[in-house]
């Protein structure tokens, strides 16, 4: 299941203080100390196995953050519990990306060259058979933006490594489940819409997802 950071988390408040509040103006002061604040360019690495509690706390916070604006209560606690986890056989296979600013993991996500399109569903559990890159896509993974760092291109960048290294791989097309959170990133990013359709988590609940797809760039 992917979640990308297009359309995720809410939209900033025209004179919104700096702790989120309406209306407040913010003075010069505190803008002359923003600008003082030196961004730090996430860098871009394959995911380790040490890697996975982080990711893990990650996609529980994003999903707990960015959730509530498409699904209700139930369906967001039962995504956290049911997608927002680790698949190992990404980070085995080498196919999974974080992001990592100042020492913290802050995106995370990434491509799979195995018939598992996404997590969450027992239908999907199990499934490892290798695509055949000349006939079948590369599946699109786990994406997931911490919530106080969507809105920087950071998805962009996760899809533009797997795009790449699928492309070596020798996929010629990309697939992925998209939750609506991530639906307007993927749009963005040139996936092309299939079919809208609902997933059963194990527990019964049901959670509406959009299987798009994408020819990768040669």
């Amino acid at each position: 299941m992917t979640l990308g950071e297009a359309g995720n988390g809410p939209e900033a408040v025209d004179g919104a203080s700096p702790d989120g509040r309406p209306g407040q103006r913010v003075g010069k002061h505190d803008a002359e100390m923003a600008d003082r604040v030196e961004y730090v360019e996430p860098r871009l690495r394959l995911a380790t196995h040490e890697d996975r509690d982080e990711i893990d706390a990650l996609m529980k916070a994003s999903t707990a953050a960015l959730f509530p604006a498409f699904y209700d209560e139930s369906q967001t606690a039962s995504s956290i519990v049911h997608i927002a986890h680790v698949d190992p056989m990404l980070i085995d296979d080498a196919t999974y990306f974080v992001l990592e600013a100042g020492g913290d993991i802050v995106a995370c996500g990434g491509w799979s060259r195995r018939d598992k399109l996404f997590s969450g569903s027992a239908e999907q559990e199990g499934r490892a058979r290798l695509l055949d890159p000349a006939t079948e896509p590369a599946r699109v993974r786990a994406m997931f933006v911490r919530g106080d760092w969507t809105r920087r291109g950071l998805g962009t960048r996760i899809l533009a490594a797997c795009e790449s290294a699928a492309r070596e791989a020798g996929f010629t097309e990309l697939a992925l489940m998209a939750t609506l959170p991530g639906f307007r990133l993927y749009v963005r990013y040139g996936f092309l819409e299939v079919e809208r359709t609902s997933i059963t988590l194990p527990d019964g609940v049901e959670l509406g997802g959009v299987a798009m797809q994408k020819v990768i760039d040669r």
